[in-house]
């Protein structure tokens, strides 16, 4: 009986650990290198970005879309090829926000995407600005509630609130974070490409 106990109790412990693991990735740039998480409560999202890279699909894959105070955005293949053709169902969690670091899956417009679908593979890294407590109370005024843990971070690290609820965040960058303002500043040309190549490379860390 005490063995039965034991191995139930087993059991339930590693279930629990593996309900917790995450994966863990790793963005390399000549800028340097952001490491962060995805979030479990997003499994399309994760998996496919897990997919897409295992195939190989960021390999010198360049940040084509940047803007200061704002984000960077990737995602297309070093080929030329903007997504994979598919497209993924929303998963918006209001745990998940848009403060600095936050990955979050790019898509088509409203009007013709009015389920907000995400792309196959375009994502973007947030930068966004400090709030301030003016800035606080324009936001408040327009209708948004914000959490006391979205206080803290649009105050501290910043991020684009503006975005919240609109697209949805699958990750998160919790190393590097320089990196992504180094990134933010380079000089781009009408479009917001990077002036030169600025290629990536990502990986699954075990």
């Amino acid at each position: 009986m005490k063995k039965m106990i034991l191995f139930l109790a087993l059991a339930v412990s590693l279930s629990f650990a593996n309900a917790q693991k995450v994966v863990r990735f790793a963005i390399h740039t000549d800028y340097g290198t952001m490491k962060g998480y995805l979030y479990n409560e997003t499994p399309l999202h994760r998996d496919n970005f897990v997919k897409l890279v295992k195939q190989g699909w960021y390999n010198n894959s360049p940040f084509h879309r940047v803007i200061s105070n704002f984000m960077i955005q990737g995602g297309q293949n070093a080929d030329g090829r903007l997504d994979p053709g598919n497209k993924i169902s929303a998963e918006f969690n209001p745990k998940f926000f848009h403060k600095k670091g936050a990955l979050a899956a790019a898509r088509m417009g409203d009007q013709v995407n009015p389920k907000k679908e995400s792309s196959g593979s375009q994502f973007y890294i947030v930068q966004g600005n400090i709030l301030s407590d003016q800035d606080v109370s324009a936001f408040e005024a327009r209708g948004t509630k914000f959490t006391p843990e979205q206080l803290k971070a649009y105050k501290t690290i910043g991020g684009t609130p503006h975005l919240d609820g609109g697209y949805t965040v699958y990750g998160e960058i919790t190393e590097g974070l320089d990196v992504i303002d180094k990134i933010a500043a380079v000089k781009t040309l009408p479009g917001d490409r990077p002036e030169k190549d600025l290629k990536m490379r990502i990986e699954i860390i075990k």
